[in-house]
C-alpha cells in the first residue's frame, strides 16, 4: 500500500510538473527547468553521504572500536539480504538516527551518541532495522527523483517572473503571479507527503527485520522526548536535512503537520502496536537467531547501553 501511495503521488508530482511547465515556460522553459534540476540533484545523489556525514562530523567505527552497534548492523544486514553498509557514530547530545547512500552497495547508517546512550540493545537493533529499511527500500533514489522535480517545479515558477508577460500565455499575469507562489508550495507538499510515507513503510519494514515491532515503537517514543528536550544544533543550521532522521530533529515541529517532513511518533507508534497485536505477523529469523546469541536486556538496563558502543 505504501509502494502505492507513493508511485501516486511521485505522480502527481509529475503531472503538476508538465502542468506549470506547459502554461509558464513552455515546452522549452520545461525542459531548461528538469535539466538543471536534474543535474544539480544527480550531484546530490553521488555526493549527498559524504557532504552529510561530514556535515555532522560522523565518525566511522568498527568492529574493534564498536562491536555491539557492528554487530547488530552486521546481523540485520544479513537478514535483510544487503551489503553491509558503513557505521558512523555522531557525537550529539540529541538521540537520533539516519541513513544515507545512493544504492544498498554505496549505504551508510548513523547513530548519535545520545542514542546510544538513551536506548537499551533491542530498541537500538529496532532503529538500525528502520534505517536499513530506507536502503533496502532505495528510499533515497525515490527522494532524489522527488527533490529534482520539485526543483524543476520551483524553477518554473521563477520562469513565470519573465513570462508572465509574454502574450503567448494562457495564464495572464495575475494567475501567473498566483502560480509563482501556489506550484512550489504544492511540490514541496507532495514531497513531504511521500516522505511521510516512506517512513511509514520504513517503521513496517524495519519491525519484520528485527522481528519486533513493540521495540521500535518503545524507541520512537524515546527519542521523540529526547529530541524535543535536547538541540540539534547542525540540523538547525541545515534544515534540509531534517527528512533523513528517524525522528525530526528540529525544534518547533512537534505534530504531524502539513509541513512536516514526518508523522507524528503518535501514529507511528499506533501502527506498530497494531502490528505487532496482529496476528498473521510472524517475526524473522534475526529476532529467534540473535536472541539465542546475546542476553536480553532486563528491565533495570532500560534507557542504559550495553558495552562499548563507540
Amino acid at each position: 500500500m505504501s509502494t502505492i501511495r507513493t508511485g501516486l503521488l511521485m505522480a502527481a508530482m509529475t503531472a503538476l510538473f508538465m502542468a506549470v511547465g506547459a502554461l509558464i515556460g513552455g515546452e522549452v522553459g520545461m525542459m531548461i527547468a528538469l535539466l538543471f534540476a536534474l543535474g544539480t540533484n544527480l550531484f546530490a545523489y553521488w555526493n549527498a553521504d559524504k557532504i552529510v556525514l561530514r556535515m555532522y562530523n560522523a565518525r566511522e567505527v568498527d568492529a574493534r572500536s564498536a562491536p555491539e552497534l557492528v554487530g547488530i548492523v552486521a546481523d540485520l544486514s544479513r537478514v535483510a539480504d544487503l551489503p553491509m553498509p558503513k557505521v558512523y557514530v555522531i557525537e550529539s547530545a540529541q538521540p537520533n538516527a539516519f541513513a544515507t547512500g545512493r544504492n544498498p552497495e554505496n549505504a551508510a547508517v548513523a547513530a548519535t551518541s545520545g542514542l546510544l546512550r538513551l536506548l537499551n540493545r533491542q530498541e537500538i537493533e529496532a532503529v538500525m532495522a528502520h534505517e536499513l529499511a530506507h536502503v533496502k527500500n532505495r528510499d533515497t533514489l525515490t527522494m532524489t527523483i522527488t527533490a529534482t522535480l520539485a526543483g524543476a517545479i520551483s524553477m518554473l515558477a521563477q520562469f513565470g517572473i519573465f513570462f508572465g508577460g509574454n502574450r503567448n500565455n494562457a495564464l495572464g499575469l495575475v494567475g501567473t503571479l498566483l502560480l509563482i507562489i501556489l506550484a512550489p508550495l504544492a511540490a514541496m507538499m507532495v514531497q513531504m507527503a511521500i516522505s511521510r510515507t516512506r517512513e511509514y513503510a520504513a517503521d513496517r519494514t524495519g519491525a519484520e527485520l528485527c522481528g519486533n515491532p513493540m521495540a521500535l515503537a518503545s524507541a520512537l517514543s524515546k527519542l521523540q522526548q529526547g529530541a524535543r528536550a535536547t538541540e540539534n544544533q547542525q540540523a538547525e543550521q541545515n534544515p534540509a536535512t531534517a527528512h533523513m532522521f528517524i525522528i525530526n530533529p528540529l525544534s518547533g515541529i512537534k505534530l504531524d503537520g502539513l509541513f512536516s517532513t514526518h508523522p507524528s511518533a503518535d501514529e507511528r507508534i499506533r501502527r506498530l502496536t497494531d502490528m505487532a497485536t496482529n496476528p498473521s505477523f510472524r517475526t524473522r529469523a534475526y529476532s529467534r537467531s540473535s536472541r539465542a546469541r546475546t542476553s536480553v536486556p532486563s528491565s533495570g538496563d532500560r534507557g542504559r547501553s550495553r558495552g562499548p558502543w563507540g
